[in-house]
């Protein structure tokens, strides 16, 4: 038999989605770089880690379709088809499958060690695969180049994302059922 969404489950989805469009506003365009610092990597996190597999999933892939039907969820309140094919499209997608890799590792009762390693694990390296292989793509500036620009400049502020989201994660866990 299959389980429904309950009204509980479908607002965490909501919430989720949610925190992750808001949180595009917290950006910070870096000079040497076509990808801003923003807190999404961090709500990405925050999603696969407090969410099971299936609203994790769902709860990304409904930021996508708000953001390509129009509205301004992506960073710096960016929004439309274009965003998901330009530049920045690969993050975007990977934001989904790193939170459902993290939500699929971090089993029952995850503590804090196993939390940075699954958030490390998704939030980082899936979001930058994903990134710097569509960064490549789009702009054919190579792949050495687009992990110079498109991933290294992040890896200490995301490794800070890491810690804050295990850290948060273990203290919500009990609320988010």
């Amino acid at each position: 038999m299959q389980k429904r969404f309950t009204v509980k489950d479908l607002s965490y989805i909501s919430l989720f989605a949610s925190l992750t469009a808001v949180s595009g506003y917290i950006a910070i365009p870096l000079p040497f770089s076509t990808v801003p610092v923003t807190a999404q990597t961090l709500a990405v996190m925050l999603t696969g880690s407090l969410l099971p597999f299936k609203q994790s999933v769902l709860s990304l892939l409904i930021f996508l379709l708000m953001g390509a039907a129009g509205l301004p969820v992506f960073s710096g309140g960016a929004a439309g088809l274009g965003i998901i094919l330009g530049k920045t499209g690969g993050y975007l997608i990977g934001f989904v499958a790193g939170a459902a890799l993290i939500s699929f590792l971090k089993g029952k009762e995850a503590g804090f060690v196993r939390l940075l390693a699954v958030n490390a694990l998704g939030g980082i390296i899936t979001v930058y695969a994903f990134g710097v292989l569509w960064l490549n793509y789009v702009t054919g500036i190579g792949i050495p180049q687009a992990i110079l620009f498109g991933a290294l400049p992040f890896i200490p502020g995301d490794i800070v994302k890491v810690v804050a989201a295990a850290l948060i994660s273990v203290r919500l866990s009990k609320y988010v059922k």
